[in-house]
């Protein structure tokens, strides 16, 4: 059985549009509070964290409701075409309201576009392993990530090329590039993938499946303390991981503006690089991890990250020399984001993979919803140059923490193509 290469691509298209939205809500909603309105590092943070607060009460109930419905479009496909029409609506009242200086309309606007696309995130992520049989999974996932990947970079292109000069540039062309592109991308997916007819067509193995869960039931055993404690020691890593690159990205385009003096998004270079590195970085970091463990693949990358920010945290304005950090800095994530997932379900029987996979979102999500806070907070009070150093002493406990897990652990199998290295949970 092989993959259909074409079918995973178009189905990646929603994901697509989805990453190209998040890479510009991250880099140009934290300016626009700032610079338009005025509001301070803090209540940005909180603004910023609301994302993750809604997607941990969104996420599962819009996931869920698309498991139950059945319509002559799909399960699926009404999610995606509703939450992206409301989205890119929705997105046209940001710049109005932004030149207009009108934070009312601009909160409003803001909180109906999360709410959006909540609504069609889970059901986009969802389709591919419902059209894909299970054996596939891997490469179409691997798939769907180096499409997510590359609505970043259009992201971070159109932030380069079509923010103005000045404090409060006119943002209207650029959010008008990444609405028409996500409705390009979702219009070629609603037109040439048929949900229902897919799914009738593809072979789930459903009795393989059904006798496999139900001998993986009888042998579920509880943890092990010593399992548990290496449990919790990878949760309160992948919290304090996330902590320390989150508030990285999350602040970097205020951070790159206020202290290095980078205008008219030039910032985005800097995390162009990143994107296209930690890509770039997949199939050795996977023989890396062959070679050496998940465990000290993830410990060199928490090292790495921890050079990088030190190293930034010295530059007082922008140096060509970046570029080589910020490569870095996309490789150490990469060595991380690949690997810590699978530590977290390999200590757990197959049966319990979802109910795993819940407390690795729970607690990576939790870190993000605290930390844009926390790090606006600071640099409010202190100074914006507390950033990275905040995100070096974060990854250093993540580094400790790291230490202590003593299981789950393992030498992947090396991958039987290069696309199966992109399969990654972000």
């Amino acid at each position: 059985m092989k993959l259909n290469y074409k079918i995973t691509m178009l189905i990646g298209l929603a994901f697509m549009s989805i990453c190209s939205f998040w890479q510009v809500y991250d880099s140009i909603i934290p300016l626009i509070l700032k610079n338009s309105f005025g509001i301070g590092e803090t209540l940005t943070g909180a603004i910023m964290a609301a994302d993750n607060v809604l997607a941990l009460f969104l996420l599962p109930l819009f996931g869920s409701l698309s498991d139950k419905i059945d319509t002559p479009l799909g399960k699926r496909m009404p999610f995606i075409l509703i939450g992206t029409t409301l989205a890119c609506i929705l997105l046209f009242l940001l710049p109005v309201a932004d030149n207009s200086r009108n934070l009312t309309l601009f909160v409003v606007a803001l909180f109906f576009i999360l709410i959006s696309m909540g609504l069609y995130r889970s059901p986009a992520v969802a389709l591919m392993p419902d059209l894909t049989p299970k054996s596939l999974r891997s490469r179409g996932n691997a798939i769907i990530n180096l499409m997510g990947t590359l609505g970043g970079i259009y992201g971070l292109l159109m932030i380069k090329f079509l923010v103005g000069s000045g404090n409060t540039p006119n943002y209207l062309p650029l959010f008008m590039s990444i609405a028409v592109f996500m409705i390009i991308c979702v219009a070629i997916l609603f037109f040439t993938i048929k949900e229902n007819q897919l799914r009738k067509n593809m072979d789930f193995e459903e009795e393989t499946t059904e006798k496999e869960t139900a001998s993986d039931n009888n042998a579920k055993v509880k943890l092990p303390k010593e399992v548990q404690r290496s449990l919790m020691f990878m949760l309160a890593s992948i919290a304090l991981w996330f902590i320390g690159y989150n508030a990285v990205t999350t602040a970097f385009s205020r951070y790159a503006t206020e202290v290095w003096g980078l205008q008219n998004g030039a910032y985005a270079d800097c995390l162009m690089v990143a994107t296209v590195t930690a890509v770039i970085g997949y199939v050795p970091i996977a023989k890396i991890s062959a070679t050496l463990g998940r465990k000290k693949t993830i410990l060199i990358g928490i090292i790495l990250l921890m050079i990088c920010y030190g190293s930034a945290s010295f530059y007082s304005s922008y140096h060509g020399s970046m570029v080589f950090f910020f490569g870095l800095i996309g490789f150490a994530w990469a060595s991380i984001t690949v690997n810590s997932l699978p530590m977290v379900v390999e200590m757990c029987s197959a049966s319990d993979v979802g109910k795993y996979t819940g407390y690795y979102y729970t607690f990576s999500m939790s870190a993000q919803v605290i930390t844009p806070i926390l790090s606006g907070f600071l640099m409010e009070k202190i100074s914006y140059r507390v950033l990275f150093p905040y995100a070096v002493i974060f990854t250093a406990f993540a580094f400790v923490t790291m230490l202590q897990v003593k299981h789950g652990d393992a030498r992947p199998v090396e991958k039987k193509s290069v696309l199966e290295n992109f399969d990654i949970e972000d």
